[in-house]
C-alpha cells in the first residue's frame, strides 16, 4: 500500500500555472481548524504575519516573531490537505542578506512542512528571491503597500495613486519575476496599476486592494468574516462572525446565571447506581424548573 495520499496537494508551480486560466482563489489562515474550512475552496492559505494584528493584538505586523509564524503554519498545514500553504517571513528574518533569508526560510519549510515562503520588497528583494529560488525555496513576492514597511511609508498608505510612482512599482514587480518568483501579491494600490502590472508580467499577480484583473485575490479571513472590528476599504464582509460570536457568548452566560447550563444531558451519571441523589442546589433548580 502506498504512504501517499490519494490527492495531492497544490504546489507553487501549479499556482504559475493558473495565470490566465482560472481566478486563483486565497484567503488567511492561522489555525488548524479555519485552514480545513478554507481548504475545500482556496487554492493556497497564507499564513499571513497579519497575525501579529488580527490574532495577538499587535497594532502592526513588526512584532511578529519567525518562531509564531512557524507555530501557526504548523497548525494550518495539519488543517489543510489540498491547498498550497505560503508562510511569510516576519520582519527581520531575511532583510539583512541572502544568506540569512535562506537560513530562515528553510527553517520555516523543515518545520513547517509548507510549500513556500512570501518575502515585502521588489527591487530590493530580487537578489535574495533569486537566491532562495536557486536553493529550492518557491517565493511568493509582495509588492505595492508593504506592511512591514509601516514606518517608512507613515502608515497604511495606498500606493500608486499618482503616475509619477507607477515605474518604481512596475519595475519592483517585473524584478521579482524575472528573480523567480513564481507569484507576486500586489496590494493597495491604485486599480489602473495593478491591472497594468498584471498583463505585463508572467506570472500571477494577487490582489489585496488592487484590481478585479489581478489574477487572483486574497483578504485576510477575519476580515472577510465581520470578525475585525476595523478594516480597509478594499475589504468586502461576507460574513458577521464577531455578532454570531458575541450572540453565543451572551446566550451561554445567561444560561449559566440561570443554572441552565449544563443540563442533564450534558453531565454524566454513574454507571453503577441509574438514578443518584442529585446534589441539593442542582435538585432545587430542577424543580423550580417544572414550576
Amino acid at each position: 500500500m502506498s504512504l501517499h495520499p490519494l490527492s495531492r496537494r497544490l504546489m507553487a508551480p501549479d499556482i504559475t500555472a493558473m495565470k490566465r486560466v482560472k481566478p486563483i482563489i486565497s484567503l488567511t489562515s492561522y489555525h488548524a481548524h479555519t485552514a480545513a474550512i478554507a481548504d475545500k475552496y482556496c487554492d493556497f492559505l497564507l499564513v499571513g504575519d497579519s497575525l501579529g494584528m488580527v490574532m495577538h493584538g499587535y497594532e502592526t505586523t513588526v512584532p511578529v516573531t519567525l518562531d509564531m509564524m512557524i507555530v501557526h503554519g504548523r497548525a494550518v498545514v495539519r488543517g489543510a490537505k489540498k491547498a498550497l500553504i505560503v508562510v511569510d517571513m516576519p520582519f527581520g528574518s531575511y532583510e539583512e542578506s541572502p544568506s540569512v533569508a535562506f537560513r530562515n526560510a528553510a527553517r520555516v519549510m523543515k518545520e513547517t512542512d509548507c510549500g513556500a515562503v512570501k518575502l515585502e520588497g521588489g527591487q530590493r528583494m530580487a537578489e535574495t528571491t533569486r537566491y532562495l529560488v536557486e536553493r529550492g525555496i518557491p517565493v511568493m513576492a509582495h509588492v505595492g503597500l508593504t506592511p512591514q514597511s509601516i514606518n517608512v511609508f507613515g502608515g497604511f498608505k495606498t500606493q500608486g495613486r499618482t503616475r509619477d510612482q507607477w515605474a518604481a512599482i512596475e519595475n519592483d514587480a517585473r524584478a521579482v519575476a524575472e528573480a523567480g518568483a513564481f507569484a507576486v501579491v500586489l496590494e493597495a494600490m491604485a486599480e489602473p496599476l495593478a491591472a497594468r502590472i498584471t498583463s505585463a508580467i508572467p506570472i500571477p499577480t494577487i490582489g489585496i486592494g488592487a484590481s478585479s484583473a489581478c489574477d487572483g485575490q486574497i483578504l485576510v479571513m477575519e476580515d472577510m468574516l465581520g470578525l475585525s472590528p476595523r478594516v480597509p476599504k478594499f475589504v468586502k464582509k461576507f460574513g458577521a462572525v464577531a455578532t454570531a460570536i458575541e450572540e453565543a457568548i451572551q446566550a451561554y452566560a445567561d444560561d449559566v446565571s440561570g443554572r441552565r447550563f449544563p443540563a442533564e444531558e450534558h453531565v454524566y451519571g454513574m454507571k453503577d447506581d441509574p438514578e443518584p441523589e442529585p446534589p441539593q442546589g442542582a435538585a432545587q433548580s430542577r424543580k423550580s424548573r417544572k414550576s
